[in-house]
């Protein structure tokens, strides 16, 4: 795992992290907006400490790292494309921290989050966050899990962030949240969530 000093990372403010999209793809995870290790090594969720990777290891999406590393590798965001799931995210600059976004930056998110979805067809768009869900779409009283609508041709969902700053969630009840939408998009898992530890 490469190192960056303060004032490395920091170069990286306002850095883009392509979408992570192939063809076919059912199940698409959308981010908050990419921390500034992710920009700087081009890997979603590459900060070894989110908690995205344990999981989806812990839902059954992937496979435990055989190195024990907690971080996304490249090799982990092929896996996702063969298996059908993409990542992207509602607003593209990298900051360090997501609530450095402003409320207009997640509503225009939304629109191109519709476009997205109407240019790959994923049957379900799953958004890591109810805060920033709530925002973009204008929908202050949303709660977690499949919304009443869809967007365009997929199912929406709202998932809880795995960042380390959402302390009301485990990777135990991660993996559960996450498992669900993965099913819904006919993602086989591999393992239920209920055998990992929080």
């Amino acid at each position: 795992m490469p190192r960056f000093t303060r004032a490395e990372l920091e170069s990286y403010r306002n850095a883009e992290v392509p979408d992570l999209v192939g063809p076919g793809v059912r199940l698409v995870f959308v981010g908050i907006n990419p921390g500034l290790r992710t920009a700087a090594t081009q890997i979603h969720f590459g900060n070894p400490g989110n908690r995205f990777r344990p999981a989806l290891v812990g839902a059954g999406i992937l496979e435990p790292p055989a190195d024990g590393s907690p971080g996304m590798t490249e090799a982990d965001l092929a896996t996702l494309v063969r298996r059908g799931i993409g990542i992207t995210n509602l607003v593209r600059r990298a900051t360090a921290r997501a609530d450095e976004l402003g409320r207009d930056e997640l509503v225009a998110g939304r629109a191109e989050l519709e476009s997205f979805a109407a240019r790959h067809r994923p049957r379900v768009v799953a958004i890591l966050g109810i805060t920033a869900y709530r925002a973009a779409f204008a929908a202050p009283r949303a709660t977690p899990g499949r919304q009443p609508a869809d967007l365009g041709p997929a199912q929406l969902w709202v998932v809880p962030n795995p960042s380390g700053l959402n302390a009301h969630a485990s990777v135990a009840s991660l993996a559960a949240a996450y498992a669900e939408p993965a099913r819904a998009a006919g993602i086989g898992l591999s393992a239920p969530p209920d055998r990992l530890d929080s």
